[in-house]
């Protein structure tokens, strides 16, 4: 553990740029805690107790020994309408890297402390303004590569993920009722819903959790982005549609065979996902030591990328080695693209793989090859605006383990185990689910949590 928590105390006030560094119009620094207005006061030059919560004051910054540092705008949130859910100060200065330096070391001489990683987002947790699961958001929120990303980021943020949860324990908490009254009254002959009405409720608990949990792989994509690999023989036309797709020339396309003898890669948004894509070597045989080197890369990248486009010449005859690299595409993450369909063709055959045909030349055939990369990415299509998606692998696990209890409680039920042992399983549910929103969540879990935040936020 490299990273743990101080304990909270309200009596601390910590303080931190909550803005990146480097040259920018304005930088923001935070001060946050019990004595945030006393700290402020004594380097500001208005008089802060005096402002009410949510207001704005222009001012002067000076250090402790009154020498002026800048003119601000200092913003005051009150107790708990702040984000931390205690008295918050937000000095808005020129985004210089040494007046930001300068303005932070005044907070900290007059009182603060400096912030350790997501420390402010810790004191909102501790303070009930957000769950761990908000919490969590917040981070992935500001990591959003993509505008899908961003969109389930904000819907946790709001607490989609965290009402789904407490639903579950509600649920949940009728059983695990009837379950201690069992244990604590053995003798009472007590039935608060019949055998069969437990055990349906606790088999649609599992079909909504499972459920859930399933929606992993598509939060992996949306938050994570995929790797999409173009191979192909030379001359295919890979370059083209790299440039094409990117909107600009990223790869030298000519008509000598080989040009392209590295991987190159860029960054794409495509469908709304953020793709990392790759032009590799055209694969054929060679004797040419170094392109022979540029194809082994090629076949490297192709297994290991996430989405494959294999481009082939429609106008060209395939070689036997062009139907071996066919052979060799995983068929569940393979597009068949048939270039230059511009020129005149024969109708191509059919190798049972997912096929669009396209001129990257001409920019023909793009909106199909886009729906093809969406059917191959989704599979059972892409997540709704109002569906839950799971993108973290914290919570997948404790869904996954909850699964697993329940599990475990039904075969209780249906064996007639003991009544005690049958409720700890339900309890280790609970504490299971509690630990996504935080409710039952250990120190050192918080720490890991928190200390991938950043300072300031």
């Amino acid at each position: 553990m490299h990273f743990v928590h101080r304990p909270y105390t309200p009596q601390e006030t910590i303080a931190a740029v909550a803005t990146p560094p480097g040259e920018g119009g304005i930088a923001v620094i935070r001060v946050s805690g019990k004595q945030a207005l006393s700290v402020v006061q004594k380097i500001f030059s208005g008089p802060i107790h005096t402002y009410h919560t949510h207001t704005a004051h222009l001012g002067k910054i000076f250090d402790l020994d009154n020498n002026l540092i800048d003119e601000v705008l200092v913003l005051v949130m009150l107790g708990k309408r702040s984000f931390t859910g205690e008295d918050t100060v937000e000095i808005h200065c020129h985004g210089g890297g040494i007046v930001t330096r300068k303005v932070l070391e005044a907070t900290i001489s007059a009182g603060a402390r400096p912030a350790m990683p997501g420390e402010f987002s810790f004191k909102a947790f501790i303070n009930g303004k957000i769950d761990l699961a908000q919490a969590e958001a917040v981070q992935e929120l500001i990591g959003a590569k993509n505008e899908i990303a961003l969109k389930k980021a904000e819907q946790q943020l709001q607490g989609s993920l965290s009402k789904k949860i407490r639903y579950f324990q509600k649920e949940l908490f009728d059983v695990a009722a009837i379950l201690e009254a069992w244990v604590d009254f053995p003798e009472e002959g007590l039935e608060f819903a019949s055998m069969s009405e437990i055990l349906s409720m606790l088999e649609k608990t599992v079909g909504e959790m499972k459920a859930l949990s399933d929606t992993y792989h598509e939060g992996q994509v949306i938050k994570n982005g995929l790797s999409l690999c173009l191979v192909g023989p030379p001359n295919a036309g890979k370059s083209s549609l790299m440039n094409l797709l990117l909107g600009k020339e990223r790869s030298i396309v000519t008509n000598i065979p080989g040009t392209t003898r590295d991987i190159l890669e860029d960054d794409l948004i495509l469908n709304g996902l953020h793709f990392r894509i790759q032009d590799t070597a055209g694969i054929r045989e060679t004797s040419e030591i170094i392109e022979q080197e540029g194809i082994r890369r090629s076949k490297i990248a192709m297994e290991s990328a996430d989405l494959v486009l294999v481009l082939f010449d429609v106008t060209q005859h395939l070689e036997p080695h062009d139907r071996d690299l066919l052979l060799s595409c995983p068929k569940e993450k393979t597009i068949l693209v048939w270039n230059k369909s511009d020129l005149p063709h024969t109708p191509p055959s059919d190798y049972n793989l997912a096929s669009v045909k396209i001129s990257a030349k001409e920019n023909l055939g793009v909106s199909e090859l886009k729906n093809s990369i969406e059917k191959v990415i989704w599979k059972k299509g892409p997540p709704s605006q109002e569906e839950i998606v799971i993108t973290n692998v914290r919570h997948k696990q404790a869904i996954e383990n909850s699964i697993q209890g329940l599990t475990e409680v039904t075969y209780g039920l249906k064996n007639e185990i003991s009544p005690e042992f049958i409720s700890a399983d339900m309890r280790k549910v609970l504490v299971e689910l509690g630990t996504i929103i935080g409710s039952d969540i250990s120190e050192d879990i918080l720490s890991s949590i928190f200390s991938k935040f950043c300072v300031g936020k």
